[in-house]
């Protein structure tokens, strides 16, 4: 169970955070990382057990468990303003082969809005965020 969840967890990061994921595979800590997250919910795995949950509930309150504090996804915001918004600069730098990279790039950028706005999923359709992060998006742009 615990190397499932392990590898489920890699998979949500790198399809949702691949900012984290270049962190851990440059710091030398994903195998530490994702051993220290499924060891943090061994008493909700015992405790489902325990409770003769079915494989498949296990799995999914784990997988709730492990990602929340990576949700809302930071890239698959910013991916989506950028590709909404701005458009040509979208397909311009996804036909680059550099849209992960950028992106990456912008969530660094964007840290002070996300940080001073608060950003979570309770406010993730707010537009003053979204007009914060496209400001600085376009910022970004124009500074290229």
């Amino acid at each position: 169970m615990q190397e499932m969840l392990k590898e489920k967890l890699w998979t949500y990061i790198v399809h949702n955070n691949p900012d984290l994921m270049m962190n851990l595979q440059q710091d030398f800590s994903l195998t530490d990382y994702l051993e220290q997250k499924v060891f943090n919910i061994q008493p909700l795995i015992s405790q489902l057990l325990a409770e003769n949950k079915p494989g498949y509930i296990i799995e999914e309150l784990c997988m709730a468990e492990l990602t929340k504090d990576l949700r809302p996804s930071k890239f698959n915001y910013i991916r989506g303003v950028l590709e909404e918004e701005f458009e040509l600069d979208f397909l311009r730098i996804k036909e680059s082969g550099l849209l992960t990279y950028e992106i990456i790039n912008l969530i660094t950028e964007s840290e002070t809005v996300f940080e001073t706005l608060g950003f979570m999923q309770d406010n993730e359709q707010d537009r003053m965020l979204r007009y914060a992060i496209a400001g600085t998006i376009r910022q970004y742009m124009e500074s290229k």
